[in-house]
């Protein structure tokens, strides 16, 4: 009886799901809707990887019922809390088998080949785990605004701050903040305007119906200020001054963790997300071998980890 394994990367945009033997190799890959755990209780990730799941058998030509002879992983954003990926677990799924992760497991599994070490996700969110003699260390994860110290939505918030203080006259801007408000209005005002997404006329309804809550407000989501990265970038390289002191912003949060893994003696780092990735040759002028570029995608972590749970 062939047996089959089945991954998925969850993320907030999209969710992707990979059908694989048992030697682990690809048989059909799709992308369908968003999958945070954190959405509408899960519901819409739910329904991102059921269907996900019927696609993925129909592209490989396999029969739907050998769900019952498939084992599966989701990793899922979102999913850094106990009871969502508890309760996502315990959904009618038609598989043999079904194990639930934080998206930060399957980056591990994937960037480390299922293997011992440190990863961090340095996209426009941040996090940091570990498996070390067995044993599971993480830190961060925890979402903006509170946590993701070294996410690309951390230090565009951060970006954007200077160059509005920069505008006032607080402290030297430069091209990069001169760009930045271009990009976001032209000036201060229109800034303001961007940040609290005034424009898109959105409203907050209590739970008891009526409009508005003292204790919330509306604003740009992270990716929207993750969104200034590759402007960053390009001043960076450039050597703008004020890109530089962002840069030194941003690298004092990876020594943060980078201290973090070597206190509990793991003996590499791997860099995953897109931002990290671009930071890769100047953590290895740093760092030297305890750096490492990713040897899978987090959604064949997925995959490996669906296996290493449920080995024949």
């Amino acid at each position: 009886m062939p047996r089959y394994y089945l991954g998925v990367d969850g993320g907030g945009t999209n969710c992707r799901v990979r059908l694989a033997d048992e030697n682990l190799k690809t048989l059909a890959e799709v992308k369908n809707g968003r999958s945070n755990l954190q959405i509408d209780d899960g519901e819409p990730a739910y329904r991102a990887i059921s269907d996900g799941t019927r696609d993925v058998f129909k592209a490989a030509g396999i029969d739907f019922a050998e769900t019952a002879n498939t084992y599966a992983c989701f990793g899922m954003a979102g999913g850094r809390m106990d009871s969502a990926r508890a309760g996502f677990a315990a959904r009618a799924w038609p598989f043999a088998g079904v194990k639930v992760y934080d998206d930060i497991d399957i980056a591990h599994a994937g960037a480390l080949g299922g293997g011992e070490g440190g990863v961090i996700i340095v996209g426009t969110g941040s996090a940091a785990m570990s498996i070390v003699d067995g044993k599971r260390h993480q830190a961060g994860g925890w979402g903006f605004p509170i946590g993701d110290q070294m996410s690309g939505a951390i230090l565009g918030r951060e970006l954007v701050r200077y160059a509005v203080e920069a505008e006032d006259g607080l402290t030297e801007g430069s091209p990069l903040t001169k760009a930045v408000i271009a990009q976001l209005g032209g000036n201060n005002q229109a800034v303001m305007t961007w940040a609290f997404a005034s424009a898109l006329d959105l409203k907050i309804i209590s739970s008891d119906g009526s409009e508005g809550c003292d204790d919330a407000l509306i604003g740009r989501a992270p990716a929207e200020f993750g969104k200034l990265m590759p402007l960053f970038i390009e001043y960076f390289d450039k050597g703008d001054a004020v890109a530089s002191k962002m840069m030194d912003i941003q690298l004092g949060y990876i020594e943060t963790y980078v201290r973090w893994f070597k206190a509990h003696d793991a003996r590499v780092m791997a860099i995953v997300g897109g931002f990290g990735e671009r930071l890769f040759p100047i953590l290895q002028q740093r760092y030297g071998d305890f750096v490492a570029l990713p040897k899978f995608e987090p959604l064949h972590g997925a995959v490996i980890l669906a296996k290493q749970n449920f080995s024949a």
